[in-house]
């Protein structure tokens, strides 16, 4: 089982496969929260592999009309600033929300910080003696939402004393409304995005983040040129520019997500909370539940009390979920 405290990640399919004695070919996999159907990728020019990545290939401008003007910093995936950005402060009091994506507790511990997690409830107090406030939102794994106009109030109170907020919005992208990237460009916020979840293109690595200037230059080099592949910024570029495919993944991931939900609580298991690519079942026998599935070749991301239930994908995958439930919920 992989719990919040460590630093498995969802996907090792492989592992399970040969964990569970039982082949690759016969598993549904919803371990991850990445969009099962995915941004449909062209065939690539030849020439995007055989040069060197340029700033000027489109991408730039592409980010900008997607992100609103806003101006990003394009990633190996929001992976590399999540190590990255750590170490560029001197020592902090840091404040992890929790749960939440482990690695950005690892990161800042590894960097030298005084870190501590905290509970939603107790945040607001927390704002008070922290430097630094991070966050996943919606949260990862709970899909818990905290609204822009309290992270605005959280802000404005760390920003004044020279405080950082951190939000990471890996799964925002169906509901952009929700962003606070419109705001990066203040000081003392920092947004991290990625291509992963949303558009299904975990593979290319590729993810954004935005903040004031003076810290994305910082950023940019320490991780100096071509952190991103050639071929990774041609289909980064084209997804982003998908407004019609973007508008329609939106309501069907909404959609989809009900529908799980509706699934779990029909078999017993309450789904309280969640967002577009996945759902959060609070249970204290996560364990043992994860088991029960991976057993019949359905895998799960576990954490401390509870299961994230990410999407199926086509019909089939439906009805093997839903005749899995059943023999585990009997």
């Amino acid at each position: 089982m992989s719990t919040s405290s460590s630093l498995h990640h969802g996907g090792r399919l492989r592992a399970a496969a040969h964990d569970y004695r039982i082949p690759l070919q016969h598993w549904l996999d919803l371990s991850t929260g990445i969009n099962p159907v995915g941004w449909p990728v062209p065939p690539l020019p030849a020439e995007v592999w055989r040069r060197l990545p340029e700033e000027d290939d489109g991408l730039v401008m592409a980010s900008l009309a997607y992100f609103g003007g806003q101006r990003v910093l394009p990633l190996a995936g929001s992976q590399a600033a999540i190590q990255t950005l750590p170490q560029l402060f001197t020592t902090r009091r840091v404040g992890i929300l929790s749960p939440c994506y482990a690695e950005h507790l690892k990161a800042w511990i590894a960097a030298g910080h005084q870190v501590e997690t905290i509970a939603y409830e107790d945040a607001e107090q927390a704002v008070e003696r922290l430097d630094v406030l991070l966050l996943t939102n919606p949260n990862n794994p709970t899909g818990r939402l905290v609204p822009p106009s309290i992270l605005r109030s959280w802000h404005a109170r760390l920003a004044a004393r020279g405080g950082l907020l951190v939000v990471d919005e890996a799964f925002i992208d169906a509901t952009p409304e929700l962003s606070m990237l419109g705001d990066a460009r203040q000081p003392g916020l920092v947004v991290l995005r990625s291509l992963g979840k949303f558009w299904g293109l975990a593979g290319i690595r590729c993810g954004f983040i935005a903040a004031e200037d003076r810290l994305l230059d910082q950023l940019s080099e320490r991780l100096g040129p071509w952190t991103v592949s050639g071929p990774a910024r041609w289909v980064a570029q084209r997804a982003l520019a998908d407004r019609n495919w973007q508008t329609e993944q939106a309501m069907q991931l909404t959609q989809a997500s009900t529908r799980l939900a509706d699934f779990l609580n029909a078999h017993g298991l309450r789904s309280p909370s969640g967002c577009a690519l996945f759902r959060w079942v609070p249970t204290p026998l996560a364990g043992e539940l994860f088991t029960a599935f991976a057993q019949r070749a359905v895998l799960l991301r576990a954490f401390d009390g509870g299961l994230r239930f990410g999407l199926p994908g086509d019909g089939p995958q439906w009805k093997k979920l839903e005749a899995v439930l059943n023999e585990v919920m009997a």
